[in-house]
């Protein structure tokens, strides 16, 4: 079965194109229909003029797709950093300034993530806590449902005025008072289709992406209902003309702002990258013919992406989880299928721009709260529970953090208290980031010895030693040296086992049946 496998892998470069044309053209046609009203919803949320989203999307989808180290992901503007990017745009001074000056440090956290990749930095996720990753994630789907709820109750945006996430949410009932009843409509309608696609059981009519539904209700209405003269400016997108938008829009006088500029590039370069991550490893194990990407080639050609877009005036972009689950599910086989979205997304602003000038906002905060909640959807703290309090205490701090201060202090803490949690005596200590592992090859068998600890914060080391290990042959991994296995650690160890078995070997995991799990959870924290 292996052997066929490789056999009838697609293939890549021209003849990949020649060879899947058919599939990769209609699996980036559906992704383009998905990914055009998000990229404008993510930009005007923002705090970007919405073609600018559009920018990064053709931009991920036509120059990144030729270099980057996966096949199936989608590159584009994500949700995820909608946080970041509205911040940084505030912190420089807010409007077109901001915007111009936040560019700045996007451009420099572009060439760090470059820079990433080429010093092989691609491991950078197994470096922190998994629950301090998902209660950052949690955070950001809250923030930006704060955000969004008075968009999609069409209230004047002067309401909203230097409100963070907290201030928003206690200020809805008073948005709930000015809310436009037309627009907010329109927008509820909306959030009940994208709420509602998921449960649709024909499968004909599941493919239709949501958001392609929520524009082909929501622009006729907004016709029916003569937005364009009855409805202030803010009620409808407003995006301009593509090529009197497509310039250096670039400015480094940020930098002027030392702190505010090291912040932003810090945070745009490490969220960015960790997203990307993730989702590129969350990708291949969708992918049928169980292709390992690159990352480190991965992060080089998303970080080229970021540099030209944030020239350019673009958001910054990763490889989008929603679009590339998408593209997988629509039987995309190669990384034409991205390029394909960036084409069509570039033909139809070229071709049908004022099109796009007809979308109420209410309906693109309709797509954006869905996306909210999916990242903070109750199971995720229910999920978290069930693997250990100490997980949830993590995953809350880390969402606290950053609701109250920001995206780099709240997953800070989620390191630390995860740090504190796992230093159980002095003796552990010293294994807190490099921990003895031992790897022998006797009668075709590998055997890796860990020893001390196996936490979140050495098991780049760890994972270092169990990927030098070729291909093919049986692995066993001895834990009973250890003293503490820690979450972050039980779940790589399971992927690691996962990827290695699609190579044709077979890893056990022995040694921790001894150790005290802190629930019933299969991946639950264990100490010896």
């Amino acid at each position: 079965m292996e052997i066929k496998n490789k056999l009838t892998l697609p293939k890549d470069g021209i003849e990949g194109l020649k060879e899947n044309f058919s599939t990769d053209a209609i699996s980036g046609f559906i992704v383009f229909l998905l990914a055009l009203p998000l990229s404008l919803g993510i930009a005007k949320a923002s705090e970007f003029p919405p073609i600018m989203g559009l920018i990064t999307a053709i931009i991920g989808g036509i120059v990144v797709s030729l270099l980057s180290g996966s096949r199936l992901t989608i590159k584009g503007p994500a949700a995820g950093l909608i946080v970041i990017v509205a911040g940084a745009v505030s912190e420089f001074g807010g409007g077109e300034t901001g915007w111009h000056l936040a560019l700045g440090a996007m451009v420099v956290a572009g060439i760090v993530q470059i820079l990433f990749g080429v010093f092989k930095l691609g491991k950078l996720a197994d470096f922190f806590p998994l629950s301090a990753i998902h209660g950052m994630l949690a955070a950001i789907g809250l923030i930006i449902i704060a955000k969004q709820i008075p968009v999609l109750l069409d209230v004047n945006p002067a309401m909203t005025k230097g409100k963070g996430p907290f201030g928003l949410l206690a200020s809805i009932p008073e948005f709930l008072l000015h809310l436009d009843p037309k627009a907010t409509l329109i927008g509820v309608i909306s959030l009940a289709i994208m709420l509602g696609w998921p449960f649709i059981k024909n499968p004909l009519i599941k493919k239709i992406p949501a958001p392609l539904v929520v524009l082909l209700i929501a622009i006729p209405a907004e016709l029916m209902m003569d937005f364009q003269t009855t409805e202030p400016a803010y009620a409808l997108v407003h995006i301009g003309n593509l090529l009197d938008n497509v310039k250096v829009n670039v400015d480094f006088s940020g930098f002027a702002q030392t702190g505010v500029f090291v912040k932003y590039v810090i945070m745009f370069a490490l969220v960015g990258t960790l997203e990307s991550l993730l989702t590129v490893k969350a990708i291949d194990m969708l992918d049928p013919y169980r292709r390992k990407s690159d990352t480190n080639k991965d992060l080089i050609a998303v970080g080229i992406g970021n540099t030209l877009a944030a020239i350019l005036g673009g958001l910054p972009m990763i490889s989008e989880v929603a679009r590339s689950s998408s593209n997988v599910g629509n039987g995309a086989k190669t990384r034409w299928a991205n390029f394909f979205h960036g084409f069509f997304i570039l033909v139809f602003l070229l071709l049908a721009s004022h099109l796009i000038e007809l979308i109420p906002n209410t309906a693109l905060a309709a797509m954006l709260i869905t996306v909210g909640i999916k990242l903070a959807h109750p199971r995720e703290f229910i999920q978290t529970f069930k693997i250990g309090k100490e997980q949830l205490a993590i995953f809350l701090v880390t969402i606290f953090f950053t609701l109250y201060e920001d995206l780099l202090v709240g997953i800070a803490a989620g390191i630390v208290l995860q740090i504190l949690i796992n230093i159980v005596d002095w003796d552990l200590l010293k294994t807190l980031f490099v921990t003895p592992t031992e790897v022998s090859f006797t009668d075709d068998e590998y055997l890796v010895e860990i020893d001390k600890s196996a936490v979140f914060s050495n098991y780049m080391g760890i994972k270092s030693k169990l990927e030098a290990i070729p291909p093919g042959f049986n692995v066993t991994i001895d834990l009973k040296n250890t003293r503490m296995i820690d979450h972050s650690v039980m779940e790589n160890l399971h992927h690691f086992e996962h990827d290695y078995a699609a190579t044709g070997g077979k890893v056990t995991i022995i040694g921790h049946e001894n150790h005290t799990p802190v629930s019933d959870h299969k991946l639950a924290a264990r100490k010896g």
